[in-house]
């Protein structure tokens, strides 16, 4: 799997300029035990892969549904004022020309002369502490180029190797329906997931007892014909987006968009996000239609870079939508007795981005006596693998006690059961996913029905009575 930065080999000296090579370092070795501990692996490999997506592994998927499931609890279960949905990833096409998508959704794209690659404008510019504004046209974009090719130059990137900057689109099309030969209509992907929420607004409102300020959530995918994919799952093209959009009443926007960027950090919080890699980040270049905006900044090893999004969208895309269908999708509110638009706040975070930020965050390497021990310190409550059962040896008389204590304990938590190699091999293994505890049983357990259990963190081990497990183990993960 070879790792790229804008098309461009990770090893490339210009790329090593933009960090400490101890993070450099860093990234490598979280990609690395990605695919040899069975986190992610790149998409189609067997055939030689395939740029910009990627598939989550036994170990990978597990800690992708307790990040989403840490998500919902917070976002749904949890609040009574927020409803789920699941919508559909094909719409009509006419949304997305409703949305703004179909004529506004670009990127500037430029292309290699000699081997076709494909790279951003705006991130090569970015490499040099240039930005290029969203509200620019292709045209100054051009010039940015041209005024900065020098410097350019100097992290080997030379201009003169690529055609002029274009815009182009990033909708994914489909033929969904379309049955010629010429796709004069097509139908799209979702670049987004909060479209399905704003056409099911009124549809939620209709049928349950919500009322404004009410929210939407939902985790679905989304897909964009991103020109660059990079950074690992940073940046990728079919991702998995958790969003949240809050109606609200005109007046009561900038109040409730406060309350919803306190309730997003202290959620972010919770998970185990440690707040010395977390920063705020305000969008200077606001789109025509918005308030406000923020970024919640997570330190990857490649710098403070957007993990959400919390923007204050105005009434634009309900607007947008009763234009567009011709439908009313106003409110009328009972106790005051007039109608308005609702405008919307929004919470929209992509799994991979917080999958890979907990990775980062949760690689350590340690001394531990003559070896080199790695271990991720993921937070015990979203580890993959709560608990692994390792009997001493593969011998019926500890193998077959052990695979029960399996059955049993696996009512309670998800666990792993491994007989292979030595017991010092297995820890290590485990320590690499994560895993918070480790059960041994061993010829003692036979006698004195007492297991012994390994901490990942310390690496102390206690023994325990198999009777008193469950709830010794529950205790464990409530500290």
């Amino acid at each position: 799997m070879e790792l790229l930065y804008n098309n461009t080999p990770i090893k490339k000296l210009w790329y090593n300029r933009l960090m400490e090579e101890e993070n450099v370092d860093l990234f490598e070795k979280v990609v690395n035990l990605t695919k040899r501990r069975g986190f992610i692996y790149p998409s189609s490999e067997i055939y030689g892969g395939f740029s910009g997506v990627y598939d989550y592994g036994p170990i990978g998927v597990l800690l992708a549904n307790n990040i989403k499931n840490h998500w919902w609890k917070n976002m749904v279960q949890k609040r009574p004022d927020i409803v789920g949905l699941d919508s559909g990833i094909f719409m009509s096409p006419k949304v997305w020309e409703a949305s703004g998508h179909v004529s506004g959704f670009s990127d500037p794209l430029m292309e290699n002369k000699k081997n076709g690659n494909r790279v951003r404008a705006d991130h090569i510019l970015e490499e040099i502490g240039v930005v290029a504004d969203e509200k620019m046209s292709i045209e100054e974009i051009n010039e940015l180029l041209q005024k900065n090719s020098v410097a350019l130059k100097k992290t080997g990137f030379n201009i003169d190797e690529y055609s002029e900057a274009k815009y182009f689109n990033l909708l994914v099309k489909s033929n969904l329906g379309d049955f010629t030969e010429q796709n004069d209509n097509p139908t799209y992907l979702r670049g987004e997931t909060c479209q399905g929420i704003y056409l099911n607004y009124k549809n939620v409102l209709d049928t349950t007892s919500q009322k404004i300020p009410y929210g939407i959530a939902q985790i679905g995918k989304a897909f964009r014909n991103e020109i660059s994919a990079r950074q690992f799952i940073f940046r990728t093209r079919e991702f998995e987006q958790m969003e949240m959009q809050y109606f609200v009443r005109p007046e009561e926007e900038m109040v409730e968009y406060e309350a919803l960027k306190e309730f997003r950090w202290k959620s972010l919080l919770s998970l185990g996000i440690k707040p010395e890699n977390l920063q705020w980040h305000k969008h200077e270049n606001l789109v025509f239609y918005a308030r406000e905006a923020y970024d919640i900044e997570f330190k990857y090893p490649f710098g403070f870079k957007e993990l959400e999004g919390i923007h204050a969208r105005g009434n634009y895309d309900l607007t947008q939508h009763s234009t567009y269908s011709g439908q009313k999708l106003e409110y009328f509110d009972e106790e005051k007795k007039e109608h308005f638009l609702p405008h919307i706040i929004e919470s929209s975070i992509g799994v991979g981005r917080l999958f890979l930020a907990i990775l980062c965050q949760s690689y350590t390497e340690e001394q531990v006596g003559d070896d080199m021990r790695i271990v991720l310190r993921i937070p015990k409550h979203i580890a993959p693998i709560q608990i692994a059962i390792l009997p001493l040896s593969k011998k019926d008389e500890l193998s077959i006690p052990a695979s029960s204590l399996f059955e049993e304990l696996s009512d309670n938590f998800m666990c792993q059961y491994d007989e292979t190699q030595s017991i010092g091999k297995r820890y290590r293994r485990q320590d690499e996913i994560g895993t918070p505890y480790c059960i041994t049983y061993d010829f003692d357990s036979i006698n004195d029905n007492m297991v012994t259990v390994r901490e990942r963190d310390t690496m102390e081990q206690e023994r325990v009575s198999i009777s008193e497990l469950v709830v010794y183990l529950q205790n464990k993960f409530k500290s």
